[in-house]
């Protein structure tokens, strides 16, 4: 079968409004029964399921719900309560369960919420399984005997655990002794977590976004909001700031001078130390939104780059196929494969700490090692059913803006794919004729897609 034909499962999981189908308590159940009976018929003898969540409301009633679901299918839960999306990928991983199942709608508000799966490899599913839930969801729940229903338990060292991962990824010898950090946690799931790793590596943290209370996941902070993050690190005359979103799978950063430093520079300063180092990692995989400069500037440590759709799905596909061990996108959502099996924010934020202490230099003067070209995008509004890139006079109104903005430039049409807009791009050496050309080149697509429909 093709993806194509999964009805609830999207790139990531399933996401939507709490309250309104999929995202409802009787759903919830039918799904942690379907997946119970698709893992428990994948494993040997007892079979279990790890579930976490983030700091949103819902998640109690979620959980609450995948819990009954599951153990009816005869499959052992082990809850962990709030934890980072990445910490269900690895404690998944390391207490051989069947799978994980996390309880988050990422970076969006408390009214929203999801369901993330991941393999016993602590991976994401492959469209084969995902299917197979989706096939058990047109089924009637039914209950094993009840001497070979599911039990229930709680990991109390979940925290801890994930906590040690963390530290062990930059070596026993590494500390940030003397180094003022502000971490800002977004009210979400690594508000227990992230202070807690730093603190215990050295650094003098103050934290932000660490008292969650169910309805302020993601409320103005955090990685989609880093302003309060800025404006702390410098009220605060600290080195640098760090923003999970609020499942903790993004990170992005700001330097002493409070300048937002986004994925692409994240990755740069990530590639650059490796590659400083002589640690083979193959390659960087980014998406068609990466900034021209990281490409550029990649080129220049002689550190092969290419690019996937947007998606960290698709980010992690290129990877694997490629035999490569970094990649991510500009929102921060960062790949380290030879640490963790998905984007995790905590470990990439160490990772680019750990390269700030090798070299000796602040994040500042590393970032600007990499020049981020100037970029323009509008957003058209868009018929679902009309492929304005094909338009003949749109394609040629690309290739002459192409061809005037020159070998340091590009323009990228992407439909998005969450809402019917297409993405008008536009990037090049020269700020004025970016906004310009991006100005143009949406005027004529709006033009177009009026006369078309």
């Amino acid at each position: 079968m093709s993806a194509k034909q999964k009805h609830y499962f999207g790139t990531d999981g399933i996401r939507g409004a709490v309250g309104k189908a999929p995202i409802t308590p009787d759903f919830m159940l039918k799904l942690g029964w379907a997946a119970g009976r698709v893992f428990a018929s994948e494993g040997n003898g007892r079979n279990k399921i790890i579930i976490g969540k983030d700091t949103r409301i819902s998640g109690y009633m979620f959980e609450a719900a995948l819990e009954a679901g599951v153990t009816a299918a005869g499959v052992d839960i082990q809850l962990t309560g709030p934890m980072p999306t990445p910490a269900i990928a690895y404690l998944t991983r390391t207490l051989r369960a069947q799978a994980g199942i996390v309880i988050s709608a990422s970076h969006n508000s408390y009214k929203d919420n999801g369901i993330k799966f991941f393999s016993a490899d602590g991976t994401k599913l492959p469209d084969s399984i995902e299917l197979a839930i989706e096939e058990h969801l047109d089924k009637d729940v039914t209950t094993v005997p009840s001497g070979s229903i599911g039990k229930a338990s709680r990991i109390t060292d979940a925290a801890g655990r994930y906590i040690e991962f963390c530290k062990s990824t930059v070596g026993s010898n590494l500390k940030f002794n003397g180094m003022k950090i502000v971490v800002d946690c977004a009210h979400g799931s690594t508000y227990h977590i992230a202070p807690a790793v730093l603190e215990e590596l050295g650094a003098k943290v103050i934290a932000i976004g660490v008292s969650p209370d169910g309805l302020n996941i993601n409320e103005n902070s955090g990685s989609t909001s880093p302003e309060l993050l800025a404006e702390t690190v410098k009220a605060e005359q600290a080195d640098l700031g760090v923003a999970f979103d609020g499942d903790g799978d993004r990170l992005i950063m700001v330097d002493h001078l409070g300048n937002i430093v986004d994925g692409d520079e994240i990755l740069y300063v990530i590639a650059r130390d490796r590659r400083r180092q002589s640690i083979d990692f193959g390659g960087v995989v980014g998406t068609s939104m990466s900034n021209l400069g990281l490409e550029l500037a990649l080129d220049a440590l002689d550190v092969p780059f290419t690019r996937t759709k947007v998606g960290d799905r698709y980010v992690m596909q290129e990877l694997l196929s490629r035999g490569w061990k970094l990649g991510g996108e500009s929102s921060g959502h960062i790949i380290c494969l030879d640490i963790n099996t998905t984007g995790d924010g905590i470990v990439s934020a160490l990772q680019a700490l750990a390269a700030i202490v090798h070299c000796e230099q602040p994040l500042a003067d590393l970032k600007n090692k990499m020049r981020k070209l100037p970029q323009s995008m509008v957003n058209v509004k868009l018929a679902n059913s009309i492929d304005i890139a094909s338009n003949d006079a749109v394609k040629n109104a690309v290739t002459d803006i192409e061809s005037r903005l020159g070998k340091n430039g590009r323009v990228l049409l992407r439909p998005s794919g969450t809402e019917p807009v297409l993405r008008v791009m536009v990037e090049g050496e020269d700020g004025d004729k970016v906004e310009q050309f991006a100005r143009e080149l949406s005027d004529l697509v709006a033009t177009e897609v009026s006369s078309a429909s």
